[in-house]
């Protein structure tokens, strides 16, 4: 019979705050749970666009890039499950530390009002670090989120949040999103050759599977005009 210690540890998935200059780590974001459910949508990024007309055969095959992908998922905090979480303040921290995803911190806006009042005509949007979503060894990818919402459903005595539940929704951000030099941009491209080292080691078939024959390029049984 095995033992408890023989089950291997699951890995566990969350966020990584990356300097892009140093690549080094700035703050890392571990989910207390996986979440159960993954819901991924890639969108092509075709050539030929809405509005552009039907007509020319060119661009059918043509791509412009990288497929826009997005992520969503649900998290899970409850700090009755560990007791290291139970803390005075509750899930404050947690939350706070995803929140801050998608918040600049106050030292950027307290520089952008004083570039405002030195009367600075145009002051450059906050850049904010560079963001890794983990899932495994075989998906670590530039991200940014583009929904964070957030369900509190147990609280203490002080009403600090004990439990919660977070819809999160990201964008996977390609070499389409960002500059050639930035360091996002290379982690994306060796997810992509990740995914294309995978895809080749997929169980190839054959034409017979579909009732077709192996020869003439699906040209069997095609007829030239005027042929009788």
């Amino acid at each position: 019979m095995a033992r408890y210690a023989d089950i291997p540890k699951p890995i566990r998935s969350g966020i990584v705050i990356v300097d892009p200059e140093l690549g080094t780590p700035e703050r890392v974001i571990v989910l207390q749970f996986n979440p159960d459910t993954l819901e991924r949508s890639l969108a092509p990024q075709t050539a030929g666009g809405e509005g552009e007309g039907e007509g020319d055969r060119n661009e059918a095959l043509r791509l412009k890039g990288p497929a826009e992908e997005t992520w969503t998922f649900t998290a899970e905090i409850d700090s009755t499950d560990q007791l290291e979480l139970a803390a005075p303040d509750g899930i404050h921290p947690q939350l706070a530390a995803l929140e801050m995803l998608v918040h600049p911190t106050t030292a950027q806006l307290r520089e952008a009002t004083r570039e405002a009042k030195k009367g600075t005509i145009e002051i450059s949007p906050i850049e904010m670090p560079l963001t890794l979503f983990t899932w495994g060894s075989k998906r670590v990818l530039p991200v940014r989120l583009t929904e964070l919402s957030i369900s509190e459903s147990a609280f203490d005595v002080n009403l600090n949040p004990m439990r919660a539940s977070l819809n999160i929704g990201m964008k996977v951000l390609s070499v389409s999103d960002l500059p050639a030099e930035h360091r996002g941009a290379e982690l994306y491209l060796a997810h992509l050759a990740q995914k294309e080292r995978l895809a080749g080691m997929a169980g190839g078939g054959g034409l017979g599977s579909f009732g077709l024959g192996g020869g003439g390029a699906f040209g069997r049984g095609r007829r030239r005009v005027g042929s009788r």
